[in-house]
């Protein structure tokens, strides 16, 4: 007969069940309970892929990783520096040359 949430609704119908004669089915179910329960069962899922699904790293290939970020970062600076300083210098030459 579907999904029932008793209690949850001020408008509902009697059930034409015989076993539950005395309780009501809601006709417009309580919209926030389905949001709760979607929540809920995102974060529960969300949990048991985290534990169950996911490999994490060991600390050895954190590291390694992590040596290899800062090594490409400092690079990656350094080639921003020297460009910086050789558009200073074209700059110059042009300014002088110019005044």
């Amino acid at each position: 007969m579907g999904l029932l949430i008793y209690g949850r609704s001020s408008v509902s119908r009697a059930l034409v069940s015989k076993t539950r004669c005395r309780e009501f089915e809601p006709l417009c179910p309580c919209l926030f309970y389905f949001i709760n329960m979607k929540i809920i069962n995102y974060i529960k899922e969300s949990y048991s892929e985290l534990v169950q699904k996911v490999s994490w790293p060991s600390r050895a290939e954190l590291t390694n990783s992590a040596v290899i970020v800062l090594i490409a970062s400092i690079i990656l600076a350094l080639l921003v520096w020297v460009m910086d300083l050789s558009f200073e210098k074209i700059m110059t030459i042009i300014y002088d040359t110019l005044s």
